[in-house]
């Protein structure tokens, strides 16, 4: 097992990566005051993340809610300013870029947001709505921005004809297709999909999963997908990373993160998938971790792991921060007691356990 670093500043940079992050950071200042503000603390909600993205590639991110993927994605998308570290996208530095400097970039980029129905703008027409991008850019004239509209609305599936309705007049997962429609319209690059099926029927879910599947195909996208359903980031994406308290803490392609998990904190991620087999599910044992998560404010010394995780060892996990070690072929995880095998054995889970278990105080002598 070797240490592996994420930076890529010592690195040769492939050019075949489309989008590298190198340590970025993103920490919300908390003040104090009313007139004279004075900074007390701040939240790390991304502290340190690093990691590249292919060309053509499906990259997951997954984690518990408050692990930082939704801050990350708008760090991406340069909706948030970082606090720190780089980020380069298709062999540029846009870290610091001004505004008007970004604009042209932001053609390559999109996101398609999480909530369907709030992303939206009620008072406008669909036609108005997916074809607003087109007018921001100077993309062709008022014909032919409508004819591009109705032909970005057949591609996903919805009829050009609806090109003069409204987004109250379609369900959820219409709603959903038309801001996949919108993300396409300047041919980007890039989507960031920040958990674009979570508030969908399953379903619809499907239908959704199948049409970005079939455009990255036809258009030789890239994605970003987050979402917190570990089956739906296995059917869709290449790798997977995953997230916790603002840091990485493994990545993996897709079956080796499933049939080989290396940290703790995703062997518990995965014993709680369900399975489809009664039988299976009935003899696992999930692996339950024990206490609250953290606060981004204050968070744990050396592994932010350490206080839940079943594997602790005193003396160490709380002391040094365990660096991405190598497991080959790119798999990498934070831990400095990586998993052996999966599934856990159940008995190991609990001696883990019990061995971190306080003592029990002496009991006192009764008054005379």
């Amino acid at each position: 097992m070797e240490a592996s670093t994420t930076g890529t500043n010592n690195s040769v940079v492939d050019p075949n990566d489309l989008l590298v992050i190198d340590d970025v950071k993103k920490h919300f200042p908390i003040t104090r005051g009313i007139i004279f503000q004075k900074q007390i603390g701040s939240v790390k909600a991304v502290d340190g993340v690093s990691f590249s993205v292919k060309k053509g590639e499906t990259l997951g991110i997954v984690g518990e809610s408050g692990c930082g993927k939704s801050t990350l994605a708008r760090c991406i998308i340069k909706l948030l300013e970082t606090t720190g570290g780089q980020i380069n996208f298709d062999g540029r530095d846009i870290t610091k870029l001004s505004r008007s400097t970004m604009r042209p970039i932001r053609r390559e980029m999109t996101m398609i947001f999480q909530d369907p129905y709030a992303s939206l703008n009620p008072r406008k027409r669909v036609g108005a709505i997916v074809g607003e991008p087109l007018e921001v850019h100077n993309l062709g004239s008022a014909s032919e921005i409508k004819t591009r509209v109705q032909e970005l609305l057949e591609v996903v599936g919805l009829n050009p004809e609806h090109y003069n309705r409204f987004p109250h007049e379609f369900s959820g997962g219409q709603r959903q297709r038309i801001g996949v429609a919108r993300a396409l319209a300047v041919n980007p690059k890039l989507i960031v999909c920040d958990e674009p099926v979570s508030a969908l029927d399953v379903s619809v879910q499907a239908q959704i999963l199948n049409l970005l599947k079939d455009l990255q195909d036809d258009f030789g996208l890239t994605y970003i997908f987050i979402a917190h359903d570990l089956n739906v980031v296995r059917h869709i994406s290449d790798r997977v990373l995953v997230m916790y308290l603002g840091k990485v803490v493994e990545i993996a392609t897709r079956d080796v993160l499933y049939k080989e998990p290396k940290h703790p904190y995703t062997g518990a991620l995965l014993s709680a998938v369900p399975i489809a087999n009664p039988e299976l599910g009935r003899k696992r044992e999930p692996i339950v971790l024990e206490g609250d998560v953290p606060s981004p404010v204050n968070p744990p010394s050396a592994c932010n792991f350490h206080p839940r995780c079943p594997r602790f060892v005193e003396g160490h996990c709380d002391v040094e921060e365990p660096p991405l070690y190598s497991f080959g072929n790119g798999h990498v995880a934070a831990c400095h007691y990586a998993l052996e095998r999966w599934p856990m054995d159940a008995s190991e889970i609990r001696r883990a356990s019990a061995s971190r278990a306080p003592e029990p105080e002496p009991e006192q002598p009764l008054p005379a």
